[in-house]
């Protein structure tokens, strides 16, 4: 007891310290926590004779009368802390509101003012368009087009309220069919197929389907009879086909301006039948089946070209929706206009890669008072060809000069598909149309230049029944080669023309060179215009010797100053001939229009002209 008299109790100087020392409040807390022996302690302590200090005394009467305790000013200091915290957060959120309402003003005051100087900019010193007035091959962009099946069925949706759910048909077997045919030079690739078929029955449905198509970058083939050559149908892109069936019918007959209205989906057998009975008909006839919409993509001809000329000829106006939905009509009704551009041939032959023909105004003739048929055969294809040259060279005007070789001859014996048995040589199919007396006279004067060119017979029709078989053969033509086939075979028909003068030596030379290669073969040409058809039957295993065969007898009618295609169309098969033919720079131009037309390549892409570069190797040498 008389130790601790004489010194500073320990709890004393620890409060003296705390009280003092704000940095120690801490130590101060834990000191508080007593124990029972520091409690004694301060019992004993408060009974010493010395008087407290007046802190502690303060101390001990704040706590008796229930005052702030050390941890009750711990306390208030943290809440002061908090208070004065919480003041500044909403202080500085309020400065924050005000800056950010002050930046999306001047945020927004900055786009208008950059947007008026890019528009006063652009009104002022517009930009410059393309200078180019052709489009190289090497200056293309890909086309991207939009065809996952997400995509597509949306699509099927847009489609299904244009023309009703019924006539959009995704069924395997109907794209197939939309997408080759067995009588195609192009070989089917089994995954290029149309996603679905649409049924379209009017100009304002096909432009509906079009817009569709060109805001979902969706590319589209126009598809008509199907009977067309060189892969003009493959959809190489996927995509849709759009098929005009039900556009079908002859829609004005104008007999006496000679004219007539017609859907795309007519075919010109039934448009002649029915021509007929007003004593008028349309002259283009290609092969059995063709379209009217068909034909003028291909801008075809026929056995009637030599008298009456081609598809382009035929044509008097178009009506056209181009990639973007845009309906167009390229003109009126009169026999002649120099009205603007001739958009109407520009169309034709175009193989709907600028746009898709809904309605077509056709010219008509008056059907010939007399008409007859001759045959004359020939002991070599040189003579045959020798004596069309002599018809032509004295402008004799029959309707049409047809020839076949021996080949074709007898794959008709063969097919039995004609109602006689024919000479298998060369021969010639002529066909007179006229007044009686003018169909004689031509007949009189060819079987003389016939004799003159070595013709072995010359057999001409007496009544309507032998007209109807003589000219049968040359209908049956590619049916009989085909019949020929093996099992495995394809077929391959090729067209090329020349100046008629050059015609005997580039049908004796092709005919002498697939001799040489094996194939089974056949040739037929309207020949009046120096046109003629290679047929070729060939397995896979030899469809690269039919490629040469094709390759050389087109690069020798180029070289004769002829053509790639008298008739059939460019397609896919033909279209790396062009420049050959034409010069770069001519395809060049022609690649300008397409872009001008189609800018998204959505119209039969990849179709008489490419718009995009081919890969390495996939164009052979010339």
């Amino acid at each position: 007891m008389s130790r601790l008299a004489g010194k500073t109790p320990k709890g004393l100087g620890l409060a003296r310290s705390l009280t003092s020392t704000p940095s120690l409040l801490v130590l101060a807390r834990g000191a508080s926590r007593t124990t029972p022996s520091s409690a004694a302690a301060r019992c004993h302590l408060s009974t010493n004779n010395k008087p407290p200090p007046k802190d502690i005394a303060a101390a001990r009467s704040s706590r008796s009368s229930g005052g702030a305790s050390f941890k009750g000013q711990m306390t208030q200091s943290i809440t002061r802390r908090l208070e004065r915290e919480t003041a500044d957060r909403a202080r500085i959120a309020m400065m924050n509101q005000g800056s950010g309402a002050g930046r999306n003003l001047a945020f927004t005051f900055t786009l208008f003012f950059v947007g008026a100087v890019a528009w006063f900019c652009g009104t002022k010193w517009p930009q410059d368009p393309d200078g180019a007035s052709t489009l190289p091959l090497s200056a293309t962009v890909a086309p991207k087009h939009k065809t996952n099946r997400a995509e597509m069925e949306a699509a099927w949706a847009d489609f299904a309220d244009i023309v009703g759910p019924e006539n959009v048909n995704t069924t395997d077997a109907d794209a197939t069919i939309h997408a080759t045919s067995e009588w195609s030079s192009h070989p089917a690739d089994p995954n290029q197929k149309p996603f679905c078929v649409v049924y379209p029955a009017s100009t304002e449905e096909v432009s509906a389907i079009m817009k569709v198509c060109h805001v979902r970058r969706i590319p589209v083939v126009g598809y008509s009879g199907g009977t067309s050559l060189e892969g003009h149908f493959a959809p190489t892109r996927g995509g849709i086909c759009v098929d005009f069936g039900r556009m079908d019918k002859i829609i004005q007959l104008h007999k006496e301006d000679l004219d007539v209205v017609v859907g795309p989906a007519v075919r010109w057998e039934d448009l002649n039948e029915e021509l007929a009975n007003d004593n008028l008909f349309f002259p283009p006839d290609p092969g059995p089946g063709a379209m009217i919409g068909g034909m003028i993509g291909t801008g075809c001809s026929g056995t009637n070209a030599y008298r009456y000329g081609t598809m382009r000829e035929w044509v008097l106006s178009l009506t056209v929706v181009l990639a973007d939905g845009t309906v167009i009509k390229t003109r009126q009704r009169p026999r002649k206009s120099s009205a603007g551009y001739d958009l109407t041939k520009l169309f034709i032959g175009s193989e709907g890669t600028l746009g898709l023909v809904t309605e077509a105004t056709l010219k008509l003739t008056v059907k010939p008072a007399s008409s007859s048929v001759a045959v004359a055969s020939f002991p070599s294809i040189r003579d045959a060809a020798n004596c069309v040259g002599r018809v032509v060279g004295n402008g004799v005007p029959v309707a049409a000069v047809e020839i076949l070789d021996d080949d074709q001859m007898r794959f008709i014996n063969q097919a039995g598909a004609t109602s006689r048995q024919w000479k298998e040589a060369p021969t010639i199919f002529f066909k007179f149309s006229g007044t009686d007396a003018g169909v004689k006279e031509q007949i009189g004067i060819v079987k003389g230049l016939a004799k003159s060119t070595g013709s072995v017979s010359f057999d001409f029709a007496k009544g309507s029944e032998e007209i109807t078989e003589l000219w049968s053969a040359r209908k049956e033509a590619l049916w009989s080669t085909m019949a020929a086939r093996r099992p495995e075979d394809h077929v391959w028909t090729g067209d090329v023309a020349v100046p008629v003068s050059r015609l005997p030596d580039i049908i004796e030379e092709t005919k002498a060179d697939v001799k040489r290669s094996g194939l089974t073969s056949s040739i037929v040409g309207h020949v009046g215009d120096g046109n003629f058809h290679l047929i070729l039957l060939y397995s896979n295993a030899e469809r690269k010797i039919a490629e040469d065969c094709v390759h050389r007898m087109v690069k020798r009618a180029v070289e004769m100053e002829g053509t790639v295609t008298g008739e059939h169309g460019v397609g896919l098969v033909k279209r790396d001939y062009l420049p050959h033919e034409l010069g770069e720079s001519t395809v060049d131009a022609m690649r300008k229009i397409k872009a001008a037309f189609d800018p998204y390549c959505l119209l039969n892409c990849d179709k008489v002209v490419r718009m995009q570069k081919p890969a390495k190797g996939e164009v052979g040498e010339w």
